[in-house]
């Protein structure tokens, strides 16, 4: 490796519940419940043991976002998190449906 050469670093394939928690700055149990709710997508491996993949910690980083902006409880961030999901993929149908030049609830 010559002077000045620099690698990227590969992001983890997937990261444990420990380092998930430590990179959202989020304590474990906590994760766990909002695991539990339905609000955080994971996979588990044969111990039970759970893993994230990376991009769970910008989904972390809305769920926190609306629970400190609107003072929502984890349950009620559930159901906006769904409403703002629906309303992005009407948007990005409508912008599909809008350069075709079609109408766009037909």
């Amino acid at each position: 490796m010559t002077a000045g050469t620099h690698f990227a670093l590969a992001r983890p394939y997937r990261l444990s519940l420990d380092s998930y928690a430590q990179v959202t700055g989020v304590h474990p149990e906590l994760v766990r419940r909002l695991v539990a709710l339905g609000l955080l997508d994971v996979t588990r491996d044969a111990q039970g043991r759970l893993w994230f993949n990376p991009s769970q910690v910008k989904e972390m980083a809305r769920i926190q976002r609306l629970r400190m902006s609107l003072n929502l409880n984890y349950c009620a961030i559930g159901l906006v998190v769904e409403l703002l999901d629906r309303i992005a993929e009407l948007e990005k149908a409508q912008r599909r449906t809008s350069r075709r030049g079609g109408a766009p609830w037909t």
